[in-house]
């Protein structure tokens, strides 16, 4: 399983899905009281799932992600590196054919 470290303790990515399910789950059944009630309209439901459901979650789930990120970048970078021809480029090695010498 895999966590995300934080200051003080560890949230594993399955608990992030659930908070974040059930977030939406809430802000869904907002919405839908928005558009049933008597007063609200249906614009209204959308605004507010839209801005007070998903605009929200997704900065927090960015936010709480980007160590995860971080390290899955180094690990790439890392891995790369580790295959880097020993002249530090990725083109070939010079002329193929050595060239023609003339005879003294």
């Amino acid at each position: 399983m895999t966590y995300v470290f934080t200051s003080q303790f560890a949230i594993s990515l399955y608990d992030m899905a659930l908070v974040a399910v059930a977030w939406i789950y809430v802000v869904l059944m907002m919405a839908l009281a928005e558009a049933t009630s008597s007063n609200g309209t249906v614009l209204g439901a959308v605004f507010t799932f839209l801005l007070y459901g998903v605009l929200p979650l997704a900065i927090v789930m960015y936010v709480m992600l980007t160590p995860a990120r971080r390290r899955r970048r180094r690990a790439e970078e890392e891995a790369a590196s580790a295959t880097v021809q020993p002249d530090g480029g990725d083109h070939a090695a010079g002329d193929a054919v050595a060239p023609e010498r003339k005879e003294p």
